[in-house]
């Protein structure tokens, strides 16, 4: 289902080349019914998608059996795919503050969908490589690729500590909404820098809690009802990890408060959103009282 041949051709341009045999028994192994339950439906829905010659009406129908969607929008075939999250909004708020994308080699830790990996090659990344280890985001990319056709984009389903690392060949690594979820967040930190190469760009997005002091905080069991946030810094407090894992040259390019324009139930994602996660009488707070989610974005360069 994923090309192989493809991706071995561009691990080996891009200078990866013990990530070809290391990596094989990984994706297999996943990319089975092995690695998910559901692995056999939902590859019969993408091989659906490329033998159907149907109305748009149709391949809505087999897209929504991917369901949920988190990362979007897409418009593919005449479908319009309303993700839970307006990734374009968060994609327009940083693009111009990276280093230019045209003609680097680009890893995508933690990247859903592929939404913003697809966003990357849009912008002139001449590859661009995703991790997560979520199986049903990987057949989501699968399907839309279907229909984009980009033979230089992956996104394979994998973590990035399962990585042949130190690797240094990519030019640009981006962690997006990955921090927080880490138990060890500057273990986190300094294997996305074995990832890159000298003079490499680091893009972090995670959310902060607001304060001017340097200091981090754990909930005692959710924030914004999500079970699996760990560590949440002040901005002086991540930049601090940054500093310490090796990082120059760090740089706060956007700082945003979620708002539930751009994170939201949709009929691609059905479930409880962001709404359901503030407090009713207070939107500054979660409903277990702490700060709605604050954004940050930062730019770090690796020596």
């Amino acid at each position: 289902m994923l090309n192989s041949q493809k991706l071995r051709e561009q691990l080996l341009e891009t200078g990866l080349t013990n990530w070809v045999e290391a990596l094989q028994p990984l994706i297999e192994e996943r990319l089975s019914s092995r690695g998910h339950g559901d692995y056999e439906r939902w590859s019969a829905v993408v091989e659906a998608l490329r033998d159907q010659q149907g109305s748009p009406d149709e391949t809505r129908e087999l897209l929504l059996q991917l369901a949920p969607w988190r990362k979007g929008p897409f418009n593919v075939a005449g479908v319009n795919i309303d993700a839970e999250w307006r990734s374009d909004m968060k994609w327009a708020r940083i693009v111009d503050s990276i280093a230019p994308l045209a003609g680097r080699t680009v890893l995508d830790v933690g990247c859903g969908n592929g939404y913003y990996a697809l966003q990357m090659r849009a912008a002139g990344a001449a590859c661009v490589i995703g991790v997560d280890p979520t199986l049903l985001f990987v057949m989501q990319f699968l399907a839309v690729n279907h229909f984009v056709q980009d033979a230089r984009v992956f996104v394979l389903p994998a973590r990035l500590h399962e990585l042949p690392l130190p690797a240094r060949k990519f030019d640009t690594t981006f962690s997006m909404g990955v921090l927080y979820h880490q138990r060890a967040p500057i273990d986190h930190l300094r294997q996305l820098r074995q990832t890159l190469r000298a003079d490499g760009q680091l893009v972090l997005e995670t959310i902060y809690v607001p304060g001017e002091e340097s200091y981090a905080s754990t909930p005692r069991d959710l924030y914004a009802r999500m079970r699996n946030v760990w560590l949440l810094p002040t901005i002086a407090e991540l930049t601090t990890w940054l500093r310490r894992s090796g990082y120059t040259d760090i740089n706060v390019i956007d700082q945003s408060l979620t708002s539930t324009d751009e994170q939201r139930a949709t009929d691609w994602m059905t479930f409880e959103s962001l709404a359901e996660a503030l407090d009713p009488s207070d939107a500054s707070l979660t409903v277990e009282g702490w700060p709605a989610p604050h954004r940050v974005v930062l730019t770090a360069t690796s020596p």
